[in-house]
C-alpha cells in the first residue's frame, strides 16, 4: 500500500509544520464552521491537518474526507485512526479510497489506543504490539488490483512499536510526547523513515496560567501513578512521580511566539521531519485564529 517514494513526496508537499485538531474539538463544531476554519487554515499557509479517532465522535475516514473537501492543498492524516474500530481490509479499503480520490493528499495513521478508550465500547485492550503486527500484515495481504498509495505511519511510542514502524510501515507519529522521545525515536526509525511529532502549544506570557489550564485539561493522562502508554514513555524518558512541573514544560510549548518557534526547532533539530502543532484552546476557531498569529514566525 505504502512506498518510499510515496513517503517522501509527503515532506516535499507538507513542509515542516502542520496542525493537529483535536476530535472533541470537531465533533463539537458545526459543519459550516469546520470547512470555513479548514479553509482558513489552507490559505494560511500549513502544509497539513490531522485528528484523531475517539470511537465514540466522528468516523475516521468520514471526518478525513471531510477535511480533504474543505481544503484545496493541505496534506491531510488520520492521527490515528483506531485498529479497534474496524478489520484490517476496512482499514486499507478506507486509506486507499481517499489517497486515490486526493492523490499526494493523504496519509494514513493507525495506532491501538488506550485502555480507557478501548475499555469504553467493551473490548479488552492486550498485547497491542502483537495486534500491530498482525493487523499490518493482514492488511498487506488483501488480494486485489492495485490500489492507490499513501503513506503509512504508526502511533509509536516505545522501541519496540517504533521497530515495528520501521519495519512494516513508512515511520512514526508519536503524540504527546517531550523533544528527547524525538530524539530517541529517530534513532531507533533511522534515517529514511518519517517522523511526525505532535506539539501542543499555548500561545501566553503568563506560565503559571499555562500551567493551570493544561493540568484541568490533560492532568489525569498525565499522573505518573497512572497506568498509560503516555505514562510508561516519561517513565523510559527518566520523568519521576514528583516532576509534575517538568513534565509540563516538556510536554507543552507556551510563551509567546518565538518560544513556541524554538520548541518546534527543536523538534525538527532532533530528527522530525515535520512537526504537528495543537494551539491550547476551547474552540475550532479560538485555535484557527491562533494559527494566525503564529504563522509568521513558524512557517517563515
Amino acid at each position: 500500500m505504502t512506498d518510499r517514494a510515496d513517503a517522501s513526496g509527503f515532506t516535499e508537499r507538507a513542509g515542516q509544520v502542520g496542525v493537529w485538531l483535536p476530535p472533541t474539538v470537531l465533533d463539537a463544531t458545526a459543519a459550516y464552521v469546520l470547512v470555513r476554519e479548514v479553509a482558513r487554515i489552507d490559505a494560511l499557509g500549513y502544509g497539513s491537518v490531522w485528528t484523531g479517532e475517539r470511537l465514540v465522535g466522528a468516523e475516521a475516514f468520514a471526518r478525513h474526507g471531510q477535511l480533504l473537501a474543505s481544503s484545496r492543498r493541505l496534506v491531510v492524516g488520520t492521527g490515528i485512526a483506531n485498529l479497534w474500530a474496524r478489520v484490517p481490509e476496512a482499514m486499507r479499503g478506507g486509506a486507499v479510497t481517499l489517497a486515490a480520490a486526493y492523490p499526494g493528499r493523504f496519509v494514513l495513521g493507525i495506532g491501538t489506543s488506550t485502555p480507557n478508550v478501548v475499555e469504553r465500547i467493551g473490548a479488552t485492550y492486550d498485547r497491542p504490539l502483537a495486534r500491530m503486527r498482525a493487523y499490518l500484515e493482514r492488511m498487506d495481504a488483501v488480494e486485489g488490483p492495485p490500489d492507490a498509495t499513501c503513506p503509512r505511519v504508526l502511533a509509536a511510542l516505545g522501541p519496540k512499536m517504533l521497530e515495528l514502524a520501521a519495519e512494516l510501515t513508512d515511520g512514526a507519529h508519536p503524540f504527546l510526547t517531550p523533544v528527547e522521545h524525538t530524539a530517541f525515536a529517530r534513532t531507533v526509525l533511522g534515517p529514511d523513515k518519517l517522523l511526525i511529532p505532535h506539539q501542543t502549544v499555548v500561545l501566553t506570557d503568563d506560565r503559571d496560567a499555562a500551567r493551570a489550564a493544561i493540568r484541568a485539561t490533560y492532568g489525569p493522562l498525565l499522573e505518573l501513578a497512572t497506568d498509560s502508554p503516555y505514562v510508561a514513555n516519561l517513565r523510559r524518558l527518566g520523568y519521576q512521580s514528583d516532576d509534575s512541573e517538568r513534565v509540563l514544560d516538556a510536554l507543552f510549548g507556551y510563551g509567546d511566539t518565538a518560544a513556541i518557534t524554538d520548541r518546534v526547532q527543536q523538534h525538527l533539530d532532533a530528527g522530525a521531519d515535520h512537526v504537528l502543532i495543537q494551539p491550547f484552546a476551547a474552540g475550532l476557531t479560538e485555535i484557527v485564529d491562533q494559527l494566525e498569529e503564529l504563522r509568521s514566525a513558524l512557517l517563515a
